[in-house]
């Protein structure tokens, strides 16, 4: 049997599991339909030329745990941002945790999509939103076929959430080749103000594949901060897909921190819908020992006088591939974009590889826009330098290699996080800095 034969057997049985008369059963069964007739990524595909998933479609996949599994949270306490009061939404093998989670109705919603699918008060926002910007390729149409769990956020007009909101999905190895497919909805009413950390971690060397899709609405002059902590183990992967559409005066940024994992898939995309907006796309690459880290991004530039920002600095070494596929789009009447892109990286040895393609394709006549590319080693001079003043060798790589992608890491808006960072690549360069944040 086949990877679509798989999930489309699966389908059926998954239907015996949820309520047909919930409001986006027409939805899956039209997903799955799409997902069928669809092609798999494959090296054919001009954004998937880099990336294969080959490996993965060979193999048959469970797509919910048949055993459920619990956790206690002092084993599990590292991965929160724990020195900070926080709202938590966690998910064990895509199971809700109640044990686990700290969720609120008061003045805003932070709960469960499987909530948010079956009360009629949270109807019309599933309606108005639920895979409404998330295009219908292969693998968002799996995902939207077996929708059922994931994160609800809905904050409402003028509201500014007093405190950020971490989503963790943790995976136990429990059960053999489990697909873990959560699906995310986040609706920033106009004016409001959220920070959302996420975290995909897997707690045994067993394999492990997720295929995530988070659909994020900005409305007018809301402000989202979105911070994905990506640091598993070697044998977990992540297809990471994340739409987000903007209304005017918005502003949006998502920093991607991805520091492990055997394959990881980052497919982030914005939508402007308004004018005078401005999204912000930033990340950090850190990986060896045959990593292999992939960022497809698109900024539709569709309205004028709207920004846009991205800045992907990557670090990699011993037989790791980095990928960065970027593309800014500005459409005829997008006069007045201002659009930047910058893709740096830094091979430590000559056995690590990187493919690396900016792109702008500009259909407007007044805009400013560039895009740049560079790949290279550190600086021998640099490195002299801070060995003649008595920095061992190790540690003035590290500081070169910490310096090298600061512009990231000072633009993270929440003190706490940012110092985490700070010591998981230190903890990757294997030196300690000896600063924080």
């Amino acid at each position: 049997m086949d990877f679509k034969e798989n999930m489309i057997s699966s389908f059926m049985a998954f239907e015996d599991h949820v309520d047909v008369e919930n409001p986006i059963h027409d939805i899956r069964t039209e997903a799955i339909k799409q997902f069928e007739k669809e092609h798999l990524p494959s090296k054919k595909n001009e954004f998937w030329k880099y990336t294969s998933l080959n490996p993965y479609f060979k193999k048959q996949y469970s797509v919910y745990p048949k055993l459920e599994s619990a956790l206690e949270f002092k084993d599990v306490k590292k991965y929160f941002i724990h020195e900070i009061d926080s709202y938590k939404i966690v998910f064990v093998d895509g199971v809700y945790s109640s044990y686990l989670s700290q969720t609120t109705h008061e003045g805003l919603d932070v709960c469960l999509m499987s909530a948010a699918l079956t009360k009629p008060k949270y109807r019309l926002v599933i309606e108005n939103y639920f895979n409404k910007v998330a295009p219908k390729d292969s693998l968002n149409s799996l995902n939207t076929a077996f929708s059922r769990e994931g994160a609800f956020i809905n904050i409402p007009k003028g509201k500014v959430v007093d405190k950020p909101i971490q989503i963790l999905h943790f995976s136990t190895g429990n059960e053999a080749n489990l697909l873990v497919q959560p699906r995310n909805l986040i609706v920033a009413g106009e004016n409001s103000h959220v920070q959302i950390i996420e975290r995909h971690q897997s707690l045994t060397d067993n394999e492990v594949l997720t295929n995530g899709v988070t659909e994020i609405f900005a409305k007018k002059r809301a402000i989202v901060d979105y911070y994905k902590i990506q640091n598993d183990r070697l044998n977990a992967s992540l297809i990471d897909n994340t739409f987000i559409s903007q209304k005017e005066q918005s502003h949006v940024s998502v920093h991607t921190f991805s520091l492990g994992g055997k394959l990881t898939r980052n497919n982030l995309q914005f939508f402007h819908e308004g004018e005078r907006l401005d999204s912000t796309l930033k990340g950090i690459t850190l990986i060896g020992d045959k990593q292999h880290v992939d960022h497809s991004t698109l900024v539709h530039h569709a309205q004028p006088n709207c920004e846009s920002h991205q800045d992907y600095k990557g670090i990699y070494a011993d037989h790791s591939t980095g990928v960065f596929n970027g593309r800014i789009i500005v459409e005829k009447e997008a006069q007045k974009t201002n659009g930047f892109q910058q893709n740096n990286n830094i091979l430590i040895d000559d056995t690590a590889t990187i493919n690396a393609k900016p792109q702008l394709e500009i259909f407007a006549d007044d805009v400013k826009c560039s895009h740049g590319c560079t790949i290279g080693q550190l600086d021998d001079e640099a490195l002299l330098y801070l060995r003649s003043r008595g920095i061992p060798k190790k540690e003035a790589t590290a500081l070169l290699m910490y310096a090298f992608s600061n512009s990231v890491l000072d633009s993270v808006k929440i003190p706490e996080l940012k110092n985490r960072i700070n010591k998981l690549i230190a903890m990757k360069l294997g030196v300690s800095l000896g600063f924080d944040l």
